[in-house]
């Protein structure tokens, strides 16, 4: 099969089925906070400062900042969807690499890091303090409650990934003024927002395919473990 339609086949089963579980809704947000630590970052690098951020329960947020206008302000508004793509691909090569105590510790870090110098108030600072108290007790029930836990949270991450730029691309096509950071994208450029929805998608399937990968791998990796087992016996 290949490889792409593989990974497509894959992320719509994966969808459906992570809707399944209850609560999973919330655990989104986590995608939310990436796309705006991006943001945050950029900024940062680009010598403007961080105002705050807002995590809202729609899975929305807004970072508030001073910065130069110019190519700084392009950057920074590129940052958000590619980095939280990017960090669908940490996740996954955590868990290839068996590292889920160790990735929710630096999950946990990044919302504390998040509480600390950018939200101060409102449903983001309490999605976060819960977050954080959750992720410890996982961590203490055991290795496979623990790795279970991660690997949805990866999963919920490489999904939002995706879906958060086609549904940006589709209301840049529906409403082009009101399409988050392709309008802000398209106010600073020649291009429209289309344009930079379609760059942000084409970037999130690239990542996706990547994060995959690292999955399938583990997934060979423990047949290989268990096809020499057997031959052992």
């Amino acid at each position: 099969m290949n490889k792409w339609l593989k990974a497509l086949l894959f992320l719509l089963g994966a969808a459906f089925l992570t809707r399944l579980i209850p609560f999973s809704g919330w655990f989104r947000i986590l995608d939310t906070m990436f796309h705006e630590l991006g943001h945050a970052l950029l900024t940062l690098i680009m010598s403007g400062s961080v105002l705050r951020i807002e995590l809202n329960p729609d899975h929305s947020g807004v970072t508030y900042s001073l910065l130069q206008p110019g190519w700084s302000q392009i950057t920074v508004s590129l940052a958000g969807y590619i980095v939280s793509s990017l960090c669908s691909i940490v996740m996954f090569y955590g868990y290839y690499k068996q590292k889920q105590g160790a990735g929710l510790i630096v999950i946990s870090s990044l919302a504390l890091i998040t509480i600390v110098l950018f939200v101060h108030s409102g449903y983001g600072l309490w999605w976060l303090l819960i977050f954080i108290l959750l992720n410890v007790l996982i961590y203490f029930l055991g290795e496979r409650v623990r790795n279970f836990y991660y690997l949805l949270l990866a999963f919920l991450c490489l999904e939002e990934s995706v879906v958060g730029p086609i549904f940006l691309l589709a209301q840049s096509i529906i409403s082009p003024s009101q399409a988050g950071d392709a309008t802000n994208l398209a106010n600073m450029t020649i291009l429209p927002a289309v344009v930079w929805a379609l760059l942000f998608v084409l970037i999130a399937c690239i990542c996706a395919r990547l994060a995959l990968q690292f999955y399938w791998k583990s997934g060979n990796r423990s047949s290989g473990l268990s096809t020499r087992k057997s031959k052992t016996m």
